[in-house]
């Protein structure tokens, strides 16, 4: 288990194309919806070995209700005269700048970060970013479950405050080190993913379901998708098949969407079910069309749909198609 410590930095050949520096970070929020906030924050930087460099931490007054205080324990009181994320934007930019930001269900940290960063009329510098999750199964590490603490303990980690942003960045910090080691002996490819920054969305609420009390999972992390799942009518189109290029989209299509995308998910979805269109959850053989931004990403849609050869648009392609969509025929 501990090999990879015990393996010198200097004697593991480093692939040339992995990243120049990372950027682990750790963010406790208010809860899981696109209308929370970020409470804290941590970002330990390391370098293209993942040795650390520095870490850095901070409240973040949320301007709400603090969420499950029994969780990350910031009370109203302690956050009353924490710095609004505007305030602290421009020192959190520059510790993420030029870096790959790293996080245990990385999709949740960075939505968190992109839309605080958009409600200031900013961007965040980040291009791309890396899942421990995704790189423990490139790495197929015998873990019970995808906890970090599950993680932690593989490599001997020790855990001294569990949900506080700043030992949690520190303990993935130290995980991430072997894992990454491990995966430069093996020539591993790093499961790294495009990050776009937030330019069209809303903070309204949206119907949703399955959202665990407090907006945690046990482990601290949320399982899974960062989106609660919407309840959606019934598409009331047949499926007409796929979508074949330079040609319409037609109402009854199953539309699946991947990765990262510039409009707010849910608005891309609302608009695709408005045009008549099937949004679905995952991608299949009657999948019509898949919509990503990053068609190299190796996210399982993506490999899915190269499988089957399902049609592959990005965001602004798609955009441009819903605007002149096919009625179903009548039967």
């Amino acid at each position: 288990m501990l090999e990879d410590r015990q393996t010198a930095p200097s004697a593991v050949p480093w692939p040339a194309s992995y990243p120049p520096g990372y950027a682990v970070v750790d963010v406790e929020t208010t809860g899981l919806a696109r209308d929370d906030r970020i409470v804290s924050a941590a970002v330990y930087r390391l370098d293209a070995r993942g040795e650390v460099e520095d870490h850095w931490y901070t409240l973040v007054n949320p301007e709400r209700d603090p969420g499950p205080v029994w969780i990350h324990g910031l009370t109203s009181d302690v956050l009353e005269g924490a710095p609004l994320f505007r305030d602290v934007a421009e020192e959190f930019a520059s510790r993420l700048e030029g870096r790959v930001l790293v996080a245990h269900n990385a999709v949740f940290d960075w939505s968190m970060i992109a839309r605080e960063y958009a409600r200031v009329e900013r961007e965040a510098p980040v291009r791309q970013r890396l899942c421990t999750i995704a790189l423990s199964k490139e790495l197929r590490l015998p873990l019970a479950n995808h906890k970090l603490e599950s993680l932690a303990a593989h490599f001997g980690v020790v855990q001294r405050r569990a949900h506080h942003a700043l030992d949690d960045a520190r303990v993935l910090a130290e995980a991430f080190r072997p894992s990454l080691r491990a995966a430069a002996r093996d020539g591993v490819r790093l499961p790294l993913l495009e990050c776009l920054p937030l330019t069209e969305w809303t903070d309204r609420a949206v119907p949703r379901t399955g959202r665990p009390a407090g907006g945690h999972s046990p482990g601290g992390h949320p399982s899974g998708s960062w989106r609660p799942s919407r309840k959606r009518p019934a598409c009331p189109f047949p499926n007409p098949g796929r979508y074949e290029q330079g040609k319409q989209l037609k109402q009854g299509m199953r539309v699946a969407f991947s990765g990262d995308t510039s409009t707010e998910r849910d608005l891309l979805e609302d608009r695709a079910v408005e045009a008549g269109l099937h949004v679905a959850t995952s991608l299949s053989r009657l999948t019509s069309l898949l919509v990503t931004n990053d068609p190299d990403s190796g996210t399982s849609k993506v490999v899915k749909a190269r499988q089957f050869g399902t049609p592959v648009v990005d965001e602004a392609a798609f955009g441009q198609l819903l605007g002149n969509v096919e009625p179903a025929s009548e039967k």
